[in-house]
């Protein structure tokens, strides 16, 4: 099942940001979305520190993909969904 991780920690408003503005994309509308706090696991931590948030989508497959960090790239999760 396709669904989206959120690199993310807790006191980010940009990464507060990325999840309203990817759940309020009609694409995206339903998807899971499993925000993971990069400060919960130092290897997490380390790579993904300074580009918090990440969103990486995880098609059907398995396979997952960097689609966008710092803000959301819509053009980048409609390719990504409809590849």
């Amino acid at each position: 099942m396709t669904h989206f991780l959120l690199y993310s920690r807790s006191y980010c408003h940009l990464c507060d940001d990325m999840l309203h503005a990817l759940q309020a994309m009609p694409q995206a509308a339903g998807l899971p979305v499993e925000v993971i706090d990069v400060d919960a696991d130092g290897a997490l931590l380390q790579a993904y520190d300074e580009l918090v948030p990440v969103l990486v989508g995880v098609g059907p497959d398995g396979a997952s993909r960097e689609l966008c960090h710092y803000f959301l790239d819509s053009q980048a999760v409609t390719a990504f969904l409809s590849s």
